[in-house]
């Protein structure tokens, strides 16, 4: 038997994998990539007998190399919590999707393995900027204020880590990245002895203050959207500015915009509690989805933008 593990390389993907492998050690093939590389079933040429994990990708968004997979008689267990779509019935196939609005995959697994490894699911839950599942998964730990906090910061610079459109944006390539975080079981040690964590944290840092400083191209009573210039720290911090912008003012909706070939790369955080998803609207758009609080756009061509800002506007109240 061969073993595949196909996962989101951001923060909750990588901490989701790595409880995963802490509960049951195998030498399998790494299959990732960016934030936004997301379609990545179609590439695993697996067969009968093998066993495919997939965590933290949309299946809508992979239906048809899923539905490979399972054809050539591949083995496949799919963690996720971003919008599916149908969920094909195969007795090949075991699906933990959970799309509520306050889930992550890393949450899905640690609901999966019974809390075994429930600091690491902490660090997924607080990557992908859901504060209050993180606390409530963080709760019976009984952590110190500040060890919490070491927990949110270090699921951050994770998370900022698979932003970019090309892996030389990145500090760590994905994989790469996920090879040092499964070194230790234990998220405090990594944070005491791993010297990327701190150069990560850096970076990030860095990265915020410039788009910080930034004031929003569109601004009206319940949304905000801001245009960033074209510009690899730009890349990077896409999806960490529209966090820190949710994390802040959450009642609003924000979108963060990046130009790339011609066109815009977008992040989408819904207001909290608010009817219309994040991925609901981005589906809007060919390229776009996402999950309940949280979404992008792959490619909003640059004449569409006047028209996209009238419709965030909509969306959430203008």
């Amino acid at each position: 038997m061969r073993y595949w593990d196909v996962f989101n390389g951001d923060a909750d993907g990588i901490c989701a994998l790595h409880q995963l492998r802490l509960a049951d050690p195998v030498d399998s093939t790494l299959v990732t990539g960016l934030k936004r590389d997301i379609a990545l079933l179609a590439s695993v040429p697996a067969e009968r007998g093998d066993l495919v994990t997939v965590l933290d990708l949309s299946l809508d968004a992979n239906r048809a190399g899923l539905a490979a997979l399972l054809e050539r008689g591949a083995h496949v267990r799919y963690f996720d919590h971003h919008y599916a779509g149908e969920i094909p019935r195969d007795p090949d196939l075991e699906a933990a999707i959970d799309d509520s609005r306050a889930m992550c995959t890393s949450a899905i697994v640690d609901r999966h393995l019974g809390g075994r490894f429930r600091p690491w699911a902490v660090v997924g839950a607080f990557g992908d900027n859901l504060q209050e599942l993180a606390t409530e998964l963080a709760a019976p730990l009984a952590l110190a204020p500040a060890r919490l906090a070491i927990l949110r910061e270090l699921g951050e610079d994770l998370n900022y880590n698979a932003y970019g459109a090309t892996p030389a944006d990145v500090l760590v390539p994905p994989a790469a990245l996920y090879r040092i975080v499964r070194n230790y079981a234990d998220p405090f040690e990594m944070v005491e002895r791993e010297p990327v964590v701190g150069r990560l944290a850096a970076e990030r840092r860095a990265d915020l203050e410039q788009a910080s400083a930034l004031v929003p191209a569109r601004a009206s009573a319940a949304a905000d959207a801001y245009v960033l210039p074209e510009a690899p720290w730009s890349r990077r911090v896409i999806g960490t500015f529209a966090n820190r912008l949710a994390a802040t003012l959450p009642a609003r909706a924000h979108a963060v915009l990046v130009p790339a070939d011609g066109a815009f790369v977008v992040s989408v955080r819904a207001p909290r509690d608010a009817r219309t998803t994040a991925a609901e609207f981005c589906r809007r758009y060919g390229s776009g989805g996402g999950r309940a609080a949280a979404g992008g756009i792959e490619r909003l061509d640059k004449p569409r933008l006047e028209v996209f800002l009238d419709e965030f506007e909509r969306a959430w109240g203008a």
